[in-house]
């Protein structure tokens, strides 16, 4: 899997719907109309997110392994 920074996964967010709600110190928080769930993605300038947590992101928003 190829890993990606805060940045590019919250810039693929918006262009699935998500509309940033929030920001509280370095985490972005978005939120989409229908849905329960938030999305708090760390944007540490252009640092690499971990594993885990992208992909529990990426099936949240959804978001493909081609699409990254």
């Amino acid at each position: 899997m190829k890993a990606v920074s805060g940045k590019r996964l919250a810039k693929l967010a918006e262009q699935k719907g998500w509309q940033l709600a929030r920001v509280s110190g370095s985490h972005h928080v978005y939120t989409k109309e229908g849905r329960v769930e938030r999305v708090v993605i760390p944007i540490h300038g252009n640092t690499t997110l971990k594993i885990g947590l992208q992909r529990a992101l990426m099936k949240i928003i959804p978001v493909s392994e081609d699409e990254l």
